[in-house]
């Protein structure tokens, strides 16, 4: 059966209690707390309604009743307001990030900043090499026979290689090396890239070719070869805050998968472009979370997604805050991005 305005007023008031007093709700507090324009005995009676459709259920130690996952679904869809940040809040994540001076430096103050806003536990996904574009490729001479390559892609991120040249290269010829490659590939995805490299040899002028041909091997690995994903956690200690019935007595389970990065790239790194996905309980696919919630979205340079950023906390959480806090940071990132 549908629920009315009345009944959804009252499962609202019910997440919002709970959520901040960690105690389970009646219906007396309800009336007293909440303008319901109702007799407790209404209450009541909308209440039986809301455990009979499976939106809120009764633990077993308090006469009081609680949200379900399908309770805290129904919020998030219908019935939470995403709260604006204020300009206080606003201005403080902007302060915070201005700060930093490289791309670890800005994943790390994110990750901080998530966690102390939110009061959860904070996972950012480092710009994602497979998203990203060359900004620049440098060939630093180590000595006569031996180059450093340094990639540099438009999120900031750096790689470093070693090229072992066939012979001794003249400062002009390394010159020219630098001019092609960028000229090549400056600009171009990552993923765009073999074709070009390939291409790269095949241009090459002859007294160049040899070097070329070693420098595109180290190209490739550099541009294309699967990097490893990296994760960056904090506020762990957040989860220790809640009442008894979060996470359904034990922490081990969520802190287990908090020690598997897999499991935190999948939570956070798929989230599609200007969206917000909200992971309520059941819905986790990972067992381990199933106790949990996830709000994650996505972040990047201009309209360009390069990872993921998110929050996981019980699923008795602050959702409209949540979201708002993590939209702004995500915007915030994006945009220092594309200044630097």
């Amino acid at each position: 059966m549908g629920l009315d305005d009345r009944k959804l007023a009252v499962l609202r008031a019910i997440v919002e209690d709970y959520v901040s007093t960690q105690e389970p709700v009646g219906s007396k507090a309800l009336v007293e707390r909440h303008q319901l324009g109702v007799s407790p005995a209404t209450v009541r009676n909308d209440m039986a309604v809301l455990e009979e459709e499976g939106y809120i259920r009764q633990p077993h130690t308090s006469a009081g009743r609680v949200p379900t996952d399908r309770g805290y679904r129904l919020f998030v869809d219908r019935l939470s307001r995403v709260k604006p940040l204020s300009p206080a809040e606003r201005r403080a994540i902007e302060r915070f990030l201005v700060g930093a001076v490289d791309l670890d430096d800005v994943v790390h103050r994110t990750v901080r900043l998530l966690a102390q806003l939110t009061r959860q536990v904070a996972v950012v996904q480092y710009p994602s090499l497979a998203r990203s574009s060359v900004r620049h490729l440098e060939l630093v001479p180590i000595s006569t026979t031996r180059l450093m390559l340094v990639m540099i892609a438009d999120t900031g991120r750096v790689e470093q290689r070693l090229v072992e040249l066939p012979g001794p290269v003249p400062a002009d010829d390394v010159t020219d090396l630098r001019r092609l490659v960028n000229e090549k590939l400056a600009g171009a995805r990552l993923s765009d890239t073999p074709p070009l490299v390939q291409a790269l040899v095949e241009e090459a002028p002859t007294q160049l070719r040899p070097m070329m041909t070693m420098l595109s091997t180290v190209l490739l690995e550099t541009l294309v070869e699967r990097h490893e994903e990296r994760i960056a956690l904090a506020g762990t200690a957040n989860l220790t805050r809640g009442g008894l019935l979060d996470f359904q007595g034990s922490l081990r389970p969520i802190l287990e998968a908090l020690e598997e990065e897999v499991v935190l790239l999948k939570l956070i790194g798929e989230t599609e472009p200007s969206t917000t996905r909200v992971l309520i309980g059941d819905e986790n696919e990972f067992d381990n979370l199933r106790a949990a919630s996830v709000v994650s979205t996505g972040y990047g340079p201009g309209a360009t997604i390069v990872g993921g950023l998110g929050v996981l906390g019980p699923t008795r959480m602050d959702y409209p805050g949540n979201i708002a806090t993590v939209r702004a940071v995500a915007r915030y990132v994006g945009e220092l991005l594309a200044q630097n």
